[in-house]
């Protein structure tokens, strides 16, 4: 007796075309596990706090948490966002309610399968997230983000953020435009306020200094034409004027990170964390031989490593229907079901598109099946 949990396509004749099923769903929840990463390669620095843990992200980006707990961040005294789902992979696309509810809407490619990764880029261009993004790498301690490094917030950024919170003109909101928000006019946003205030070198770096006023240059002397003429212990008014100089170009803003900088920065950490969930499940095989004669209903089963495999969604196609049908899927044995209808020499691939249970991320792993 088939379950009525197996989707079958409506069309099992050896003559098909193609053969797309549908989908079943499941949103049972439930997590045994209690530590937590914001974002693949990780933001340290950040507080957290749930109902039951609070802390600094670590160098992953890592925190504590239960299952069905909420989250709260923040950078120093600075809230960035609260209610926020607690679970394994944490993305600053996840701060925004909408955007949370959209994640859980694939796209479907041109093959006709189900995949998240279409439903993230097109989320990439929302303005507050964008924000938020720019705004977090400007506080990255060095300046660039490699592609293998997490964003590292020290201490000394967060006291010195701290300390300029109170003489903001308002308070930093990353609602607004992406004009209105990263503004460098006289007032700059407050934004940009925040970031001049705070200096990315150690303490008794030059540039960590305040820089020499206007009035400070003009009472300066001039610098002697003769080189032979300068006093070593005397500021002349050239080396305050390059002194103002460097310290005013040392200081970051967000004209330093611009949108499509804050883009490149998500679709890597996103296409990381899809590689990190993917590479724990696997097929219990990758290649079938199967005799042209041999029309019995065969299957390939979905595992993962060192867990049970708890499906929420599965479907399948076959890239050449007329050589291999897929027959039945099933997300509750997490398994496809296949025949062969070809003659010998004849080849498909079986692609496996699958949900696993506790994430809106969409899997593909393949099969290749050969008619011998």
């Amino acid at each position: 007796m088939i379950s009525p949990h197996r989707i079958r396509p409506f069309c099992l004749l050896l003559t098909a075309l193609a053969l797309t099923g549908c989908l079943s769903d499941d949103e049972s929840g439930g997590n045994d596990t209690s530590t937590g990463r914001l974002h693949f390669n990780g933001f340290s620095g950040l507080s957290y706090q749930t109902a039951s843990q609070s802390g600094k992200t670590g160098t992953n980006g890592d925190f504590r948490y239960y299952p069905g707990e909420r989250l709260s961040f923040r950078v120093g005294d600075l809230p960035l966002m609260d209610d926020v789902p607690a679970q394994p992979y944490v993305t600053l696309l996840e701060f925004f309610p909408d955007l949370r509810a959209a994640l859980t809407n694939p796209s479907v490619d041109d093959r006709g399968l189900s995949t998240h990764t279409l439903t993230e880029q097109q989320l990439l261009d929302h303005v507050p997230l964008a924000n938020l993004t720019r705004f977090l790498l400007a506080l990255n301690w060095t300046e660039n983000v490699r592609d293998d490094r997490g964003i590292e917030i020290r201490d000394r950024v967060i006291r010195q953020l701290n300390a300029a919170l109170p003489d903001l003109t308002s308070p930093i909101d990353f609602n607004v435009s992406a004009s209105e928000f990263a503004a460098t006019g006289n007032p700059p946003s407050p934004a940009n306020q925040l970031l001049s205030a705070i200096c990315f070198y150690p303490p008794d770096n030059e540039l960590c200094e305040e820089p020499p006023t206007f009035a400070e240059i003009d009472a300066a002397p001039p610098r002697p034409e003769d080189e032979n003429d300068w006093d070593p212990n005397v500021d002349y008014r050239e080396d305050l004027q390059n002194k103002r100089d460097r310290i005013l170009e040392a200081a970051r803003s967000l004209e330093d990170i611009d949108a499509e900088a804050a883009r490149d920065y998500l679709e890597r950490e996103l296409n990381a964390i899809t590689t990190a969930v993917s590479n724990r499940f696997y097929l219990d095989e990758e290649t079938a031989d199967v005799p042209a004669t041999d029309t019995a209903i065969k299957s390939v089963q979905v595992r993962r490593i060192a867990a049970n495999t708890n499906l929420a969604e599965i479907e399948a196609i076959s890239t050449r229907p007329t050589d291999v049908v897929v027959h039945s899927y099933s997300w509750q044995t997490a398994d496809v079901e296949y025949f062969v209808a070809g003659e010998t020499g004849g080849e498909s691939e079986l692609i496996l598109s699958f949900r696993p249970e506790n994430t809106y991320r969409w899997i593909r792993k393949s099969l290749r099946v050969i008619i011998r």
